[in-house]
């Protein structure tokens, strides 16, 4: 993480730029373990926290020492792992060190400028919480909802960590967090709806939850153990304590903390698509340590409670997208039997409305316009419809606030509050428009976010909010928030509609001669590949798209020219004949070889035009590349493959007495990310469904790397015990 020269050092800030203090630059630790600055090249303890030598019983500072003189088996347990460490995830063993040959867990970890950070806390005892995450994962895998999801979750995590308030904080598009799910002791004040603003986790703050999954905060009333030296002897630098779970928590943030009344916290970061959604936040109201071994096996249940999220929110989108797949259908009937398509849009408003819970939809095409449900007035529409045209840069444009970001639109906002649109064609002003209605509603925040935040001299006296009672606000001229997935809806109907648009345009070329040039020049600045031909074959229009995608030497002349474009040219020729001869319509995949002799897979559509039963008028072809959907089929196959590779090698890993049971659950795990990638759409974001696949496996592998932990300290537990017991004998 860069360091600003304007960000104020940790424990220097105040409220008007705690949003830069250099948290990970703490300087200090919670005393409840130790930290170690290691030089790797000779093993030579090179930093300290000042609480180091007393916590392992040595009378000295420990800094010039070598790791293996602390005793125990710290040293030989850490020389296996060394070459896995990294500044990813740290490694996790259990091990002994210092003059009581107490068990110890311990993290290993590289930061990004070098040496190895050794952390050490007491172990806990030996738990086998197997079955505890066997249920864990049943539990997610069982919600059908994210309410369900979340609720389960947050009695699942209390049950599990013992802390008195357990909530499950979501974020919205601005960052603001909201109470989703909460589980607590009864006599607590609830805080489930409470709503917090942005400002309360400041970026460098959510940057390091990304990161560092587990933030275990023992006791608001602690000591911090100052590292020694403050500078990092091998970096000259202070140290990035990113990775560090020991680190010290900023004096604001411990502030907030105490004005809740709130005395421990354990937070788990719910990463969903490689985004923050959200967190798991625990609170208690005296101090609480919870072992490395359950922060893992939380750590391990989060991650599954992610790719569950993951899941939920692509099924929800697949079902909008055949609710659009229909809609699309019924256009394409429309256009052959009537000549038109608005109306398979309008005939059935609801089919057009449903998919984004909209409550009513403008159509702007060819200066004409269309409505259904609820709308603004004819003039109202033509002038939203100007300030849109510049604001769809993207393909689609979403607000939940219409009156807040343009004054003019206040008169609408009973209709129109909430507006989404996306173009329909390349011509200026042809755009699909929804509307949500204004949704009067109360929000309960946590204290009042517009209050001035209070300062004093003492950094430890500022408070973010010294009041946490729920303040109230009456939100007025908005409509209900448009989600992804209505965006992508949005996104897939306009797609639908601009190939329909096309193809219906293609098709006035052929059936009005008095709009010829007018509709070719629309045509060719389509950005969908169309080819149309006169009866006899030979091609009257060819737009640029095609001849891009092509990357034809000369222009297309006859569509008996068409198959030596492609890699099977006799199968092309055998459908061009149907089409000529038949009249069949093609409708398939062909692979396209361009003139460098690579080859691309389109999708072909082709129909003939008729001018009545027994006259034909031409033919339109419709060219689309699907070179991103093949790359996204075969990242399912590659992920469905490196499922299996990974559940063999933890196999082939752990201790062969837990085999058995860490089998079961790892297989639970990839059931519901194998669930996860069906249930990813196709048609929502072609060219992002190879990223979102990664995003799923990375977080299978980095459960497999938790679990396995789980497994590998749990067994060094096991062998720690048996030795001691020999020892116990021999004496």
């Amino acid at each position: 993480m860069t360091l600003d020269p304007a960000s104020p050092a940790f424990g220097q800030a105040n409220l008007s730029n705690c949003e830069r203090e250099q948290i990970h630059l703490a300087g200090s630790i919670q005393p409840h373990g130790v930290l170690l600055a290691v030089c790797e090249s000779n093993g030579v303890i090179v930093q300290e926290s000042d609480n180091a030598a007393a916590f392992l019983g040595y009378a000295q500072p420990l800094r010039g020492s070598h790791l293996r003189n602390l005793g125990g088996d710290l040293w030989n347990l850490s020389r296996r792992y060394l070459d896995r460490t990294s500044n990813a995830i740290p490694v996790a063993l259990r091990c002994t060190a210092g003059t009581r040959g107490e068990p110890l867990n311990a993290l290993l970890h590289r930061p990004s400028r070098g040496g190895l950070i050794v952390e050490l806390e007491h172990a806990g005892p030996l738990v086998d919480y197997t079955l505890a995450i066997q249920r864990g994962v049943e539990t997610i895998l069982s919600a059908t909802t994210h309410r369900a999801l979340c609720d389960a979750s947050a009695g699942m995590f209390r049950d599990l960590t013992g802390y008195d308030r357990v909530m499950i904080y979501r974020f919205d598009d601005e960052g603001h967090g909201e109470v989703f799910s909460e589980t607590k002791r009864p006599e607590l004040e609830a805080f489930f709806g409470n709503r917090y603003p942005a400002s309360d986790i400041p970026q460098i703050a959510r940057r390091l939850y990304e990161r560092n999954r587990v933030r275990l905060l023992v006791d608001v009333g602690y000591t911090p153990s100052a590292l020694e030296p403050r500078v990092s002897p091998l970096t000259g630098e202070e140290l990035d304590m990113s990775m560090c779970f020991l680190r010290s928590v900023s004096p604001i943030h411990i502030q907030y903390l105490k004005n809740m009344d709130v005395a421990a916290t354990l937070v788990v970061s719910l990463m969903v698509g490689g985004d923050l959604w959200g967190l798991i936040s625990c609170h208690h109201y005296s101090a609480r340590l919870v072992h490395f071994e359950m922060r893992a096996v939380c750590e391990l249940l989060a991650e599954v409670m992610a790719t569950r999220i993951a899941a939920l929110e692509s099924f929800a989108q697949g079902q909008a997208e055949l609710s659009v797949r229909r809609l699309e259908q019924r256009m394409i009937e429309s256009v052959t039997r009537e000549g038109d398509w608005r109306g398979a849009l309008f005939d059935r408003a609801r089919s057009l409305l449903l998919p984004l819970n909209a409550s009513g939809a403008a159509l702007l095409f060819e200066g004409k316009i269309q409505t259904a449900g609820e709308v603004p007035g004819s003039e109202e529409i033509r002038a939203l419809g100007e300030w849109l045209e510049e604001r769809l840069d993207d393909g689609v444009f979403a607000t939940s606030a219409l009156a807040s970001q343009e004054a003019a639109f206040t008169p609408l906002i009973g209709v129109a509050s909430g507006v989404i649109a996306t173009r329909i064609s390349s011509e200026a002003g042809e755009l699909l428009i929804w509307f949500r209605k204004e949704r009067v509603r109360t929000v309960t925040w946590g204290g009042n976010p517009f209050k001035a935040p209070s300062e004093g001299d003492d950094p430890n006296e500022l408070s973010p909010r010294r009041s946490f009672a729920q303040w109230h606000q009456v939100v007025e001229g908005t409509s209900d928030p448009w989600t992804a997935a209505d965006r992508a809806a949005a996104r897939l109907i306009g797609e639908s509609v601009t190939d329909v648009v096309a193809q219906f345009r293609s098709l006035r070329i052929l059936v009005a001669q008095d709009q010829l040039q007018h509709v070719l020049r629309q045509v060719h600045r389509s950005g969908q590949q169309i080819v149309v031909a006169g009866a006899d074959g030979c091609v009257l229009e060819a737009n640029s798209a095609f001849n891009q995608l092509l990357g034809l030497s000369r222009p297309l002349r006859h569509l008996d020219e068409l198959s030596a474009c492609f890699a099977d040219p006799d199968e092309v020729e055998k459908r061009l004949r149907g089409l000529r001869d038949a009249r069949t319509p093609w409708r398939g995949e062909a692979l396209l070889v361009d003139r460098h002799g690579a080859t691309r897979p389109i999708a072909v559509r082709a129909d003939p035009v008729l001018a009545s039963r027994d006259r034909i008028l031409g033919y339109v072809i419709l060219f689309t590349d699907l070179a991103e959907r093949k790359a996204a089929e075969a990242a399912r196959r590659n992920f469905r493959d490196n499922l299996v590779l990974s559940q063999r090698q933890l196999m082939r890993r752990i201790d062969s007495s837990a085999a058995l049971a860490i089998e079961n659950v790892m297989s639970r795990i990839i059931d519901n990310a194998q669930l996860a990638a069906l249930e990813i759409a196709d048609g929502l974001d072609t060219a992002g469904i190879p990223e979102t696949l990664e995003s799923v496996r990375a977080s299978v592998a980095r459960a497999a790397e938790v679990l396995e932990q789980i497994s590998l300290g749990a067994s060094d537990g096991r062998s720690a015990c048996s030795a001691s017991k020999s020892v116990g004998k021999k004496k």
